[in-house]
């Protein structure tokens, strides 16, 4: 217990697995955020099918957040949509990570509870780990963070303006919405947890980062040590949280499909395969299914991986095997049904149970091609930290 103790608050458990988790939700939401781009004043903007006054109501009734409805001008949905697409791009390259998951989360909430009847399954997980990702040091690996860490700690500390500057208006931009009476922007109530409002947590969020860039400037010892712990505390346990709901939502998801009559007489596959809706491809569907025997057989193969897959964490090669399957499977739902962004997303919630050796092989092989890249060669980038020990030092907003 004491070891394990140590391990929790002395390191950041999983930084490759927490950068893929990043990278692949902040990617997915860029990319449908950009392909629905055309679209989107019908989908989120005041003057679409589901109106402003209509996710009024709504959002009154269910006490969600969404900065959406703080004005009903379309000056205000574009600076907020842009925003969403910037802090998105952002996260990604792992620019100022603590401030973008909280941008990234702010974003992701605004638009999916303005429109709640837009989104799928793969938009519920990324609602749930756009959260989840606030309290994780998502930025240890494969992020400009990191390779900024790494000029420090060769050059030596020094004064962070940029950081600084992020704070200060992040802080005026929020006394700024109190000032204007933001809707349910409440101390205590409609938070995310019960007694805590969303006031609280950004507040809170701000002062934390404030705490943390004033005991790293003036504090090194002790309190730093201290405010170490909290941090490594609180991003194992969010990644803690994060493992355990892919499991639920495949357990769940498996176990529901067992109740229904189609998926037990192996026909379910065949229905959406021939709905004009999720038929990208009609002769390719049509051949998919053509045979009753591999219809029967990936229905059943469905149900017995997402049933099995909580239990194959207890051994890792039944595990990795497993794992393969379901991005296959995933791949195939975005081909054969036109689901990319659900499938995207659930892809990346795979990959937090890769293994870190293989995450690593795969950063070094996209980082040799990288390097080989006559651009990149000119530019001659400082090379990637690859150690999981935490940054040092830190920055008042990375």
């Amino acid at each position: 217990m004491t070891s394990g103790l140590a391990r929790v608050t002395g390191t950041s458990i999983g930084p490759y697995q927490t950068a893929v988790i990043r990278i692949g939700y902040a990617f997915t939401w860029l990319f449908f955020l950009l392909r629905e781009w055309p679209h989107r004043h019908e989908l989120y903007g005041p003057g679409g099918t589901w109106n402003w006054e209509m996710a009024r109501r709504l959002v009154d009734d269910n006490h969600s957040f969404t900065a959406l409805m703080w004005s009903d001008g379309n000056l205000w949905f574009e600076a907020v949509y842009c925003l969403a697409i910037a802090s998105s791009a952002l996260l990604m390259l792992g620019w100022r990570t603590r401030t973008m998951s909280v941008l990234f989360m702010l974003g992701v909430l605004s638009m999916q509870n303005r429109s709640v009847f837009v989104g799928d399954g793969g938009d519920n997980v990324i609602h749930l780990m756009s959260m989840y990702l606030v309290l994780t040091r998502c930025g240890q690996v494969w992020s400009l963070d990191a390779r900024r860490a790494r000029r420090a700690g060769e050059r030596g500390p020094g004064r962070d303006t940029t950081g600084v500057v992020l704070w200060l208006l992040a802080g005026l931009a929020l006394a700024t919405a109190h000032l204007l009476g933001a809707v349910h922007l409440s101390w205590t109530a409609n938070g995310p947890l019960p007694g805590l409002g969303w006031a609280t947590v950004l507040w809170g969020l701000w002062l934390v980062h404030a705490a943390w860039w004033v005991v790293r400037r003036y504090a090194p010892g002790e309190p730093r040590t201290v405010l170490d712990a909290f941090a490594h505390l609180a991003h194992n346990s969010a990644l803690l949280v994060i493992l355990v709901q892919v499991c639920l939502i495949y357990a769940t998801a498996g176990w529901y499909k067992v109740q229904g009559s189609r998926w037990q007489d192996g026909t379910a596959l065949f229905y959406p395969m021939h709905l004009d809706y999720f038929t990208p491809w009609p002769a390719l569907s049509d051949a998919f299914t053509s045979s009753g025997i591999i219809t029967m057989a990936v229905t059943y193969g469905t149900v017995i991986v997402q049933v099995a897959f909580p239990f194959t964490l207890f051994n890792r090669r039944i595990k990795n095997a497993l794992l393969a399957l379901m991005i296959v499977e995933h791949l195939s739902i975005a081909f054969l049904l036109g689901l990319p962004f659900f499938s995207l997303a659930m892809i990346t919630a795979d990959a937090v149970f890769l293994p870190t050796n293989f995450l690593r092989a795969a950063g070094r092989r996209i980082g040799g091609v990288r390097d080989r890249l006559p651009a990149v060669r000119r530019a001659a980038l400082p090379a990637q930290r690859t150690g999981d020990k935490e940054a040092s030092p830190r920055t008042l907003v990375s």
